[in-house]
């Protein structure tokens, strides 16, 4: 094999290092979205002073004024 081959297959296998990695992470986002935007959301609300009411979906709860 060449340099030149070698650089190139390299970089092929961390492109598709890469190409997985992304869609594990795009999965796991995608499953746990709603609960990590709750718990931000919760986060909001103790901050503003405000109570956190609960969605019928995760993603979906809200801050009302108390």
């Amino acid at each position: 094999m060449t340099k030149w081959n070698r650089r190139g297959q390299a970089l092929v296998e961390y492109l598709l290092i890469i190409a997985v990695i992304s869609v594990v992470v795009v999965t796991v986002v995608k499953l746990l979205g709603g609960y990590l935007q709750d718990s931000m959301t919760k986060s909001a609300c103790n901050l503003t002073d405000k109570v956190y009411v609960e969605g019928p979906k995760p993603g979906q709860g809200q801050c009302v004024d108390r």
